[in-house]
Parts: structure tokens; sequence; C-alpha cells
């Protein structure tokens, strides 16, 4: 058995086929085939069950694949450390980032960190759901999580970063929409709304603040990304309530303050023995404003 069997049988559970798998790796259909089947003889169980539509993973498989990702994930960090020791920063650097959180800052931290380490590269779990987040976590496949709260069961060493304000978002000419104002959600409440995704952490966090206010808005629409409720806003099909930083440029015209103003902290978690990649970006990220938008900085008077 070696590494590359096991690369070989995480992208074919990835996939859920032969064929498809071998185009990602780049490597022949046959020659993939016959790697699966030595790695299940020399492991003397089978683990995936061919079907005409593709293959499923056994019972034997998910318990083999769920170590082989830890495998492989030690592998690259050992490669990384390695080379990272003698000057050069490489390998790869798993990040999982919550919905919204950096949209701003971490293209500019990217930006920096790929002029200063060219061979470093960095893989983006964007807006995993609390299901999806537990299972990079106890695959052991993630180095750094960019994350409102530290999740459950996560052992990393949380640094605080600052503070992200939301904001109301609301359609040019709308008479919510005056200059400098800011609103209370109940001036909202009559409004249609635009939600995300009911397994985000972000509706999530909506819906506790309309249920702690007491308010039960329509909802005209839910989408899953930040920026596509932001556009719909725009087109005047309703009123959302997001990140400050996470509005596209070109639309903070129509972002207004909260009164009261409502902020979550914004945190990374780092492994407890961080590598020279983790250490680097962690050096990157603390550089960055992470107040939100200049205009939104100042929290609204009462």
């Amino acid at each position: 058995m070696n590494l590359r069997q096991y690369e070989y049988a995480l992208a074919v559970a990835d996939e859920g086929s032969m064929t498809a798998a071998a185009e990602r790796l780049r490597v022949t259909q046959p020659s993939l085939s016959q790697q699966i089947g030595t790695l299940e003889k020399h492991l003397g169980v089978q683990l995936f069950t061919r079907t005409p539509s593709g293959v499923t993973v056994t019972v034997a498989g998910r318990a083999f694949l769920a170590q082989a990702k830890i495998a492989t994930t030690a592998s690259r960090r050992a490669i990384t450390a390695a080379r990272a020791a003698d000057g050069e920063l490489a390998g790869e650097l798993i990040m999982a980032v919550h919905m919204g959180l950096g949209a701003r800052q971490l293209p500019q931290v990217l930006g920096q960190l790929r002029h200063r380490h060219p061979k470093l590269q960095v893989t983006l779990h964007e807006e995993p759901d609390p299901a999806d987040m537990e299972r990079l976590l106890r695959q052991g496949t993630l180095d750094m999580v960019l994350v409102h709260r530290i999740p459950a069961g996560c052992t990393f060493d949380s640094h605080p970063l600052g503070e992200e304000a939301y904001v109301a978002v609301l359609p040019k000419g709308h008479p919510l929409l005056p200059d400098s104002a800011a609103l209370r959600l109940e001036d909202l409440a009559s409004q249609g709304w635009i939600r995300f995704r009911r397994a985000s952490l972000l509706d999530d966090y909506l819906a506790r603040l309309l249920a702690d206010a007491g308010l039960s808005p329509h909802t005209v629409a839910r989408v899953s990304q930040i920026s596509t409720a932001v556009r719909l806003v725009a087109q005047g099909l309703g009123v959302t309530v997001v990140p400050a930083s996470a509005i596209p440029e070109g639309f903070e015209e129509l972002a207004c303050p909260l009164l009261p103003s409502l902020t979550e902290p914004v945190l990374v978690g780092v492994r407890r023995t961080p590598g020279p990649a983790e250490t680097a970006m962690l050096d990157h990220l603390n550089q960055q404003n992470w107040c939100g938008t200049s205009l939104l900085c100042q929290p609204p008077t009462a």
C-alpha cells in the first residue's frame, strides 16, 4: 500500500465514478481500477460496490477512507514542514470560512501570501454548514477556520481579529434609506425579506435576531450567496441583513447601519502546534481591518 493508492480511493469516493476520478487524477481508467483492485486485495476487503451508474462506498470502505484522509493530510503537512524548514513555504493550506466572513479582507491576504510564498497553495471551504464543518474537523482536514464562533468539538486555538458589523440592505430610493440614518429591525418588519439557505449559520443568526425581536417578516426569496441577496435587493425584490464587509463593491450605498448595532466577533482558529504556513496566514490576517467598511465602522447613535 502507498499514499497514492489512498489518494486514488479518496478521489473515487468523492466522484462516485472510476471514470470521473480518473479524469480528475489524470490517469487512465484501467490504471485507476487496477490500483483500487490492488488496494482492496491487500486490505482483504471491498472498498467500493460497482454499479452500472458508478460506484458506492461500502461500510468497510467508509471506515478505511476516514483514516486514509487523515494519513494523506498528515503526509501533506509533513512535506510542508520539511520544505518550510529549508526556508520555503510550499504545499497546501486548507481553511474553512463561514458565510460572508473576509469577503474583502481574505482576497487581500491571499494576494499578499501568494506574492511572498508563490509555492504555497491555499484551499478554501467556503460556507460549510455545521455538518460539513464537523466532518472536516473530524477528518483532520482543516488547518485553520475563519468563524464567528469556534465550532463545538474543535480543539483549535482561538485568535480574535475584530468584529463584524451587520447592516440592513434596501433598494435604492427606498423611503427607509435616508442619508446616514440608522434603522431598527422593527422598521423592516413589514418588508419582504431575502433570506439564506436554512442550513446556513447566517440564516440561523437572522432567525434568532428576528425571534428575539418578536418579528416574523415575510420571506420573498432564499439564496445561498450574500452577493446574490444584495443584487436581488438592488432589483427591488426585498430587504435583507448581511455582514457589512460582504457587500459587493458598488452596492455600499444600499447599506444602512442598525440600531442598536449588531456585531459578532471575527475569530481565526489555528492548530495548537501551527506550522509556518498557518503562522504566515495568521500574521497577514492580523494586519487587516476587521471592522467592516469605513462607512459602517462608526456605531450608530441613539
